[in-house]
């Protein structure tokens, strides 16, 4: 068996891409979308005539509107290669407005199930603000999942458990960046790699901890940079994998073990967090209050060139 397979035997694979054309040779059960992979899908020639026909269908309405049933058309032809979920996540830059993020993802969900989808196969994706962790504990509370996005912090996991959010995906490279631009000429590739590198340390924590307290968000590390950050955390719930990571492990045959399990947790005290406490955790956390801001930034940048793309369809 190829490593793919073999992942798949205890981890979820979910393949990180807007490229449904690609999603079929990996068979992932579930596929992930954010606004960086949705502006790059709709600049290729495969999808610029989707693109075109879905603005044209919806012209006249409000900008945002359409930018919405943009997503959703991509999320409903992922959902004819994948038979689990996707995430389709709300604008970046309404990160710190509950109220404007409450809006978008029920209307997001309204789109869904007007095209004939149920709320349980899609996941919506917010950034793990304050803002967002509390969007996402009231739209639990109404059936409507979520997928907690630029996750850096353990606070940020914490939060996420106790809004009883569904899944939460901490950002195992950029983690990894951080630390290894911080080090400089210091960083020791060989060292910090595997069960040391610093992103697959960071999931594994919370992995442990949510699994300790019998918290069941499930846990999804994302953003990779190699293979081995996948291999030293198979065992988790689920992993989102790009195309070409997922590509590199069908074409491994070595063996692979597992890593993360529940039973094999080390004892953690349970941590609970209000505003003030969360917002200190995350100030006291440098890289991730780095990672989270640049995060918001890079996702809101490609939101506004996506905005001009459809303006200009």
């Amino acid at each position: 068996m190829n490593q793919l397979d073999q992942l798949k035997a205890f981890t979820t694979v979910v393949a990180d891409t807007g490229n449904f054309l690609q999603l079929a040779q990996f068979a992932p059960r579930d596929a992930t979308t954010n606004p960086s992979l949705i502006l790059k899908a709709v600049q290729s020639p495969d999808y610029a005539p989707l693109l075109k026909e879905t603005v044209e269908a919806h012209r006249g309405k409000p900008l945002d509107e359409i930018v919405d049933h943009v997503l959703v058309r991509f999320g409903l032809e992922i959902l004819k290669v994948v038979p689990g979920r996707v995430s389709t996540e709300v604008d970046a830059r309404l990160s710190f407005d509950k109220a404007a993020s409450l809006f978008r993802a029920r209307r997001i969900i309204a789109l869904y199930e007007a095209a004939g989808i149920g709320r349980e196969r899609v996941l919506i994706k917010l950034a793990s603000t304050w803002e967002g962790i509390q969007a996402a504990a009231e739209l639990e509370r109404e059936g409507i999942h979520c997928n907690l996005t630029l996750l850096f912090a353990f606070a940020q996991a914490v939060a996420c458990g106790e809004a009883k959010v569904q899944l939460i995906s901490p950002f195992v490279g950029r983690i990894y960046d951080w630390y290894k631009k911080s080090a400089g000429a210091g960083w020791d590739d060989a060292a910090m790699s595997g069960v040391n590198d610093p992103g697959v340390k960071s999931v594994s924590q919370i992995y442990s901890y949510y699994k300790q307290h019998g918290i069941k968000t499930e846990v999804m590390g994302a953003s990779f940079r190699n293979i081995g950050q996948i291999q030293a955390l198979a065992g988790c719930d689920l992993l989102t994998i790009s195309p070409d990571l997922l590509a590199q492990l069908q074409a491994n045959e070595a063996p692979m073990a597992r890593v993360l399990d529940p039973a094999k947790t080390a004892a953690m005290p349970e941590v609970r967090l209000d505003e003030a406490a969360f917002r200190f955790a995350l100030n006291e956390d440098a890289m991730a209050t780095e990672k989270l801001a640049e995060g918001i930034r890079l996702f809101a940048v490609d939101a506004g060139k996506l905005d001009k793309l459809i303006e200009a369809a």
